[in-house]
């Protein structure tokens, strides 16, 4: 009979945080994270040293003076005597209005040039070769002057005027001056919330009614058709809803009166300006992954496609873009991030972002200049993370998922 011995585990020694591979590697990272901290700490310590021999002291209270300036570009009430912290929440609005203007119309952008850049006509394909290397080989500075000097060359508002007009409105309702673009504004009435949820309720439908055919598609090859119904859905029920509470909605027209036009809503050259820039310059690099994108989807799959009857346009949507998308979505979120950070240049145009406000006008008016640029430097951090970590959701959800 052999006597069968129990092997048992050694027990725990301090020297086996360094002998042992299982412990080596978390014994190296918590000692190269106590030196950080210590690191961090000296400099902390040194700036609190350095700011009391200056006679300084961290505070933020100057966010409850007045500002003492005005904005003209803004999306909340503000005015001269509004606080720095008001201006402040008016540059982080703009900023933020700047940066989803500019990833929504350079995604359209990037994704129809990378598309028409494959394209089998040549001198489509040429021109979005064109614009992709132009865009992206001159600094985006620069195109934001260009465009903001092709926009100071439109008609000033008094060309407007009835009795010898040089510029005619737009549809009767749209003027563009080199002050900005000014369109009808909607005046809120009783009863208009319930027609924007139809409105929202309807944008909802769409996507559910689209991702329905495409789920009966894949699962039974029954093809329902989409462009119809989805413009239906988003017309048929806001237009009835509108009727039925009495039109609740009306339109603030613009007018020219004096030297400038008064009522409606004006989008200001220097948003029209950084805006467009931004969208143009980056459309570009999206132009290029998504072209990489495509061409990283197996040819196979498109002439599979074909085989089975597919128009050229459901074999773009239904078969590559799906699948080209995780290659795309990657360098999207960083091209997102360019958009957003690239938007501290608006300054150069004289857009009232955060860093015109907090970290330009505030900034030199009260001389708190760390405050200022710690509270720039933890907007814009958490700006990114915010648009990684939804980029990165996303990117999960059209990953390949492995049996």
């Amino acid at each position: 009979m052999s006597a069968i011995s129990d092997e048992t585990e050694p027990s725990f020694r301090l020297s086996m945080l360094v002998n042992d591979t299982r412990y080596r590697s978390l014994t190296f990272q918590f000692i190269a994270l106590i030196l950080l901290i210590v690191f961090m700490a000296y400099l902390g310590m040194n700036l609190v040293q350095n700011l009391a021999t200056a006679g300084l002291n961290i505070s933020y209270g100057f966010l409850s003076e007045p500002a003492g300036y005005d904005i003209n570009q803004r999306l909340i009430e503000y005015d001269s005597q509004s606080t720095h912290r008001a201006a402040a929440y008016v540059g982080i609005l703009n900023t933020l209005l700047v940066a989803f203007l500019g990833c929504l119309t350079a995604t359209v952008l990037g994704v129809v040039a990378g598309v028409l850049r494959l394209s089998g006509n040549w001198l489509v394909a040429k021109l979005m070769a064109v614009y992709v290397e132009a865009f992206r080989n001159v600094p985006v500075l620069i195109w934001i002057l260009i465009i903001n000097t092709i926009v100071i060359t439109l008609p000033a508002p008094r060309a407007y005027r009835g009795e010898t007009p040089d510029a005619e409105m737009l549809f009767g309702m749209i003027a563009y001056t080199n002050r900005g673009i000014y369109f009808p504004a909607p005046v809120w009435g009783s009863g208009s919330l319930i027609v924007v949820g139809v409105f929202l309720a309807s944008i909802v439908g769409i996507f559910a009614y689209r991702r329905y055919a495409k789920n009966l598609l894949y699962s039974s090859g029954k093809l329902l058709p989409t462009f119809w119904p989805s413009v239906a859905l988003f017309f048929v029920p806001t237009i009835l809803a509108y009727f039925v509470m009495g039109r609740p909605v009306t339109l603030d027209y613009p007018a020219l009166q004096g030297f400038n036009f008064q009522g409606g809503l004006q989008v200001q050259r220097p948003l029209i300006a950084l805006w467009l820039a931004l969208s143009v310059y980056t459309g570009a690099f999206i132009a290029e992954n998504v072209r990489a994108g495509i061409q990283a989807v197996n040819k196979g799959q498109s002439e599979a496609a074909g085989a089975l009857g597919l128009r050229p346009g459901r074999i773009m949507n239904l078969v590559v873009l799906p699948q080209a998308l995780r290659v795309i979505i990657p360098p999207l979120i960083s091209q997102y991030l360019n958009i957003t950070k690239n938007s501290s240049l608006a300054i150069a145009v004289g857009y009232a972002d955060i860093t015109a406000t907090l970290g330009g006008i505030t900034l030199n008016q009260t001389g708190r200049a760390i405050e200022s640029v710690l509270l720039l430097m933890l907007f814009y951090l958490v700006i990114s993370l915010s648009i990684s970590m939804v980029m990165n959701f996303y990117n999960n959800s059209v990953t390949l998922k492995e049996r």
